[in-house]
């Protein structure tokens, strides 16, 4: 795909989110419309500022994917916030002690969908920074 055609499809799907955003109704509790609101722009800012260096094009795609998932189940759901995952059992160890098998992570990192790929990013450097205080103290 094309260097410009990407960059369109880009700005198409950040233009997408704003206007949701803008016409975003919360069903449960209308009175949290706004802050439902507040949470789709910022988060949609904050993805798009956090992955403005990706040069990679399939990088780029999967993003791209990622975005419109979490589009369409907003829109299905009508619930801005991301829906947990549910994973196999066996995946998951019995205890925090056991060590993992390769083949468990394979599969915990098959079973998760698309649109939490950046969830699992925000964890891992909400991880790395508490080590890193814990490194200083």
């Amino acid at each position: 795909m094309s260097k410009n055609l990407t960059y369109f499809r880009v700005l198409q799907l950040y233009k997408r989110i704003i206007k949701l955003s803008h016409s975003w109704q919360a069903i449960d509790h209308p009175s949290k419309t706004y802050e439902e609101q507040k949470y789709i722009r910022n988060e949609a800012r904050e993805l798009f500022r956090k992955n403005k260096h990706v040069t990679d094009p399939t990088e780029i795609e999967e993003h791209i994917r990622e975005g419109e998932a979490r589009i369409e189940l907003a829109c299905h759901y009508r619930n801005p916030y991301p829906r947990l995952v549910n994973l196999p059992t066996y995946s998951l160890p019995p205890s925090h002690n056991r060590i993992r098998f390769k083949s468990e992570y394979e599969i915990e990192h098959i079973s998760r969908p698309i649109y939490l790929k950046s969830y699992e990013i925000k964890e891992e450097l909400s991880d790395s920074e508490e080590q890193s205080k814990t490194n200083q103290s």
